[in-house]
């Protein structure tokens, strides 16, 4: 017989339980396709002695579960904020973020961050970083290790399972934080510009890493980029902002299964009207 729990006066079976590393068992119930997150008049307002800036003016939109939604937008508008609020790392002047039926306010494990500089402690191994979240979820040794080696494989790291982050390339840093986040088996995954600081070979091969990933696993992703060809190459959708304060000029969809061919002529048309609008914006890639 399974033990009892009650916290605050309601009762849970501990088999009802979901461990941290897989918080997207939470939104099992939510189909494929339907909205999981949602963003609701989100602004972010920085206030000094002398000033006050808007940074976000009051944005609306939602992600669907299953989709990778990129949001490209001139430098400094606000992109990277946007995530940081969803990921609970930022508190929000005003409006509401919610998974399901969940209002977020705080960070939690149910969103997943892979961060541009990495973040990987140098005095763990490559498997050891890539466990270090199921290692604080409590999850035993055996099944740590089996979901690691399923991960190197994944993105091409297994002979590098015991090296240090050191004797590492940017690249394979980069795969070994989003081998971390994914491991998790976040609800949502969130990207701030995770190829941003890699010469354009290598970043090439990470976004065709993440699309084989995507294949063989149903991932609901945001994607922060300055790369148009980066968006249109992964996104099923692009939201694209204006410059500060943060509006949204657009939410595009991009047609066609991944993986896509980067210099298909059916998306010159969208690479244009996207950097046609961000020109007039005045940005420079």
């Amino acid at each position: 017989m399974s033990e009892e729990i009650v916290i605050l006066g309601k009762k849970y079976s501990s088999k009802d339980r979901v461990r941290a590393d897989r918080t997207d068992k939470l939104y099992e119930d939510i189909p494929e396709g339907e909205t999981l997150l949602k963003i609701e008049d989100l602004n972010v307002t920085y206030r000094t002695d002398n000033s006050t800036t808007v940074a976000v003016d009051n944005i609306s939109f939602d992600i669907k579960k299953g989709e990778l939604l990129s949001i490209v937008g001139p430098s400094g508008c606000g992109k990277s904020t946007i995530l940081r609020c969803i990921g609970g790392l930022l508190q929000p002047t005003s409006g509401k973020i919610t998974i399901g039926d969940k209002e977020c306010t705080t960070a939690g494990s149910d969103r997943g961050m892979v961060f541009q500089d990495f973040a990987l402690f140098p005095w763990r191994s490559v498997r050891r970083n890539i466990e270090f979240g199921l290692e604080i979820a409590g999850v035993p040794k055996e099944e740590r290790r089996e979901r690691s080696t399923r991960y190197l494989k994944a993105m091409g790291l297994e002979e590098y399972a015991d090296h240090r982050i050191h004797e590492l390339s940017g690249g394979m840093k980069q795969r070994v934080g989003i081998a971390r986040a994914m491991i998790m088996h976040p609800a949502v995954i969130l990207m701030d510009e995770p190829f941003g600081a890699l010469d354009a070979q290598t970043r090439n091969i990470l976004q065709h890493s993440l699309v084989e990933v995507l294949k063989n696993s149903h991932r609901t992703i945001i994607f922060v980029t300055h790369s148009v060809d980066e968006a249109i190459y992964l996104s099923d959708r692009i939201l694209v902002l204006s410059k500060r304060p943060a509006t949204i000029h657009n939410i595009l969809e991009v047609p066609g299964e991944r993986p896509r061919e980067r210099a298909a002529p059916e998306y010159a048309e969208l690479r244009r009207k996207i950097l046609d609008y961000l020109e007039s914006q005045n940005t420079i890639f």
